[in-house]
């Protein structure tokens, strides 16, 4: 069988769908991943044929698609929820498709178009303690355990509890990030900061207890971390509940504050928003974290429930009967 993924071309939108690319990779099917060129390099080093349709470097239009899908003529589209455009190609065509989530369902006003009541099923990597409800309540969902990636790298030995702090990719700003930091560095910890599009000179001198650099190997790194101090991004919330790690989120935009409300909700973690982010406040609320059982315990819980998941060599199995479907 060939099956086409389908993503923007961002870490957050397509690294969700790697796993599942993978396992159906490894089941035998013959796996294309259209996106534009700046995620090519971690799926052509898995085999995942990465192509740029037409003139997309980030968004893929229905017109972008449709001549890649007369070309190929995949038997299944798997189209992530910021690509409606490839949702639309594969119905013109007569061809089965699946949406695939990145976590949550997004609330309205974040600037991607609703995936809800398309009438096709989604691959659902959140768990549902933590899903949208009329989500659950309405949809046809497939649930597929959230597999953390990143490229990997060797991490070294910390002999003091590991805080992780990143922001992403999109919303970080070396303002905020020294701000984290001078509360994080107060603590008998060893902070390491992912920068994201912050340049790692920015920050100025680092105490001897941070480390930084622009990017880090997270999917390996997180099941060493005592705490994750994030955005609020839907791969991190997922990652570090996947490995029973509390958080501290300081959501800045698009489905962050949802994703923050979802984590306080289920007791796995805390929030700052910005007029209650200082140095003090994250360094309280960090401790907080790591002293009192009750937050790691509710993340462990969720961790636990993640476990329990159908693994992506358990989906790619099923996804020829999907392709059957009209």
């Amino acid at each position: 069988m060939r099956v086409l993924f389908a993503a923007l071309a961002s870490v957050g939108h397509t690294y969700p769908l790697i796993p599942l690319a993978i396992a159906a990779r490894d089941a035998g099917h013959e796996v294309h991943f259209a996106v534009g060129e700046g995620v090519h390099a971690p799926l052509a080093a898995n085999g995942l044929r990465p192509f740029r349709p037409a003139d997309s470097f980030y968004e893929i239009y229905a017109e972008d698609l449709e001549p890649e899908l007369a070309r190929l003529k995949p038997d299944l589209v798997v189209h992530e929820w910021g690509v409606p455009g490839a949702a639309v190609a594969a119905r013109r065509a007569g061809i089965p498709g699946l949406w695939h989530g990145f976590g949550r369902m997004f609330p309205e006003g974040i600037g991607l178009e609703s995936t809800a009541k398309t009438g096709r099923p989604h691959v659902d990597i959140c768990p549902s303690s933590l899903q949208d409800k009329d989500f659950l309540a309405t949809e046809d969902r497939i649930e597929l355990r959230p597999v953390p990636y990143s490229e990997p790298a060797p991490l070294p030995a910390w002999d003091k509890p590991v805080v992780y702090l990143t922001l992403g990719t999109a919303f970080g700003t070396a303002d905020l990030l020294t701000t984290v930091i001078k509360g994080l560095a107060t603590l008998d910890v060893h902070v390491v900061v992912a920068t994201g599009r912050v340049r790692v000179d920015e920050l100025g001198d680092l105490p001897h207890n941070v480390t930084a650099q622009p990017w880090v190997p997270q999917a390996d790194l997180l099941p060493h971390v005592d705490v994750v101090v994030h955005h609020g991004g839907s791969g991190t919330t997922l990652g570090a509940l996947a490995v029973g790690a509390p958080q501290l989120v300081l959501p800045q935009g698009a489905d962050q504050f949802a994703n923050a409300e979802a984590v306080t909700v289920a007791g796995a973690g805390l929030r700052l928003l910005a007029d209650e982010l200082d140095a003090d406040a994250v360094a309280e609320h960090v401790r907080t974290l790591t002293q009192r059982h009750d937050h790691r315990d509710a993340a462990r819980a969720i961790a636990e429930e993640i476990a329990r998941m159908p693994s992506p060599d358990e989906v790619a199995r099923r996804l020829p009967d999907y392709a059957k479907r009209p």
